[in-house]
């Protein structure tokens, strides 16, 4: 079967058929369609999408590998639940690895074309008022830091938790309780910091902002925690 059958629930784009079936995969489950704690099988995948199961099976080891999914032996795969010791973990490593990306970007005064086309696309998002877009926006400037230092490792580092980022990114919806334009503004201090070759302060703007969104996201996951819907019933 094809990606442009009508059978299948979802449509994919002309692209190689497992990564469009990865792409849009990747993008319900961290913008929420696919929630926390929901199971995502071959059987599913190939039928909501309308590709053959091995095809669904090397998409589902990659979002596993990637972190957007967990599975153990024998179990079906399903959307991870990040609590607060995972949060805390995972903004401890993202400020090992980016703020070392930012600070040898500045030693070359090297800004990576991806990342100022990724802040743009940032500020426009910002200035429409669409969440998702400033999500995606947002994870492309991160990855587009890293890449920008040409490190195979260190990228594979970054690659190793990228999942989780996007999972903290979306999931949680903190975008929606920053400032508008604040998150922009402490991307554009990072790029700014590494025009002008300062190493300190690249790394120090990038260890500021990820803590601010590490606050950010533990925020929203409390508040989603007290809502009535997630209250235990008596």
């Amino acid at each position: 079967m094809t990606a442009g059958t009508s059978a299948g629930r979802f449509q994919l784009g002309p692209s190689s058929l497992t990564e469009a079936l990865y792409e849009s995969l990747r993008a319900r489950i961290v913008n929420g369609d696919i929630a926390p704690g929901e199971r995502l099988t071959e059987q599913r995948i190939a039928g909501e999408y309308d590709v053959a199961r091995p095809t669904a099976k090397a998409c589902l080891e990659k979002l596993t590998a990637l972190g957007l999914l967990r599975r153990t032996a024998h179990k079906t795969a399903v959307v991870p639940e990040l609590d607060i010791d995972d949060i805390t973990d995972l903004f401890f490593c993202r400020g090992l690895v980016e703020s070392a990306a930012a600070g040898r970007l500045a030693a070359t005064t090297t800004v990576p074309d991806a990342a100022t086309e990724a802040q743009q696309a940032m500020i426009a998002a910002v200035e429409q008022d669409a969440y998702r877009d400033q999500v995606e926006a947002d994870i492309a400037f991160h990855t587009a830091l890293v890449g920008g230092v040409g490190s195979t490792r260190l990228s594979r580092l970054f690659e190793t938790i990228s999942g989780e980022i996007q999972l903290s990114m979306g999931l949680y919806q903190a975008h929606k309780t920053a400032k508008p334009a604040s998150v922009a503004h402490e991307h554009d201090a990072i790029l700014t910091a590494i025009a002008d070759g300062n190493q300190e302060l690249a790394e120090r703007c990038v260890r500021e902002h990820l803590q601010h969104a590490a606050d950010r996201v533990a925020a929203r996951r409390e508040q989603q925690l007290a809502e009535p819907e997630n209250q235990p019933t008596v």
